[in-house]
């Protein structure tokens, strides 16, 4: 993978799980699901612009937004879902402030490089995959062709 294509908050976050063996990889993960912010109060309001992420066997909902340029991360995942809420917080932390073009730039592959394939099942790591694949999608639906 490309690190120059790697925004900065995520290169540093592929690096602190790469730095942990596999059971404190894991516990990393855990904190990440610690950290997801809450939903803005106008969603609370308005859940049908959250898009159900189908692959997670949790119920993840994300929404990002491009206002003035920046993109926002919006996710929501329940608390008895650590693992996935940790991949949903890693995302809104990594993406939340960039601009749009550096969202898409962010290589495919990116869950798979964090080295949680032997702390996770694989089917996690796909619903991480399918979480930025809808980013990617909702980003280039709102940017002018």
């Amino acid at each position: 993978m490309d690190s120059s294509t790697l925004p900065t908050r995520l290169a540093e976050t592929r690096d602190d799980f790469l730095a942990l063996g596999v059971s404190d990889r894991l516990q990393l993960l855990l904190e990440f699901s610690n950290e997801l912010p809450s939903l803005p109060a106008e969603y609370d309001e308005h859940p049908d612009l959250l898009e159900r992420v189908v692959e997670c066997q949790s119920p993840v909902f994300i929404f990002v937004e491009v206002v003035d340029g920046i993109a926002h991360l919006h996710a929501t995942a329940p608390a008895e879902s650590p693992t996935t809420r940790g991949f949903a917080s890693i995302l809104v932390q990594g993406i939340d402030g960039l601009a749009p073009q550096q969202v898409l730039a962010i290589p495919d592959d990116y869950p798979q490089t964090l080295g949680l394939g032997e702390a996770v099942s694989p089917l996690r790591v796909r619903g991480m995959t399918a979480m930025l694949a809808r980013v990617k999608r909702q980003l280039r639906e709102q940017l002018p062709a």
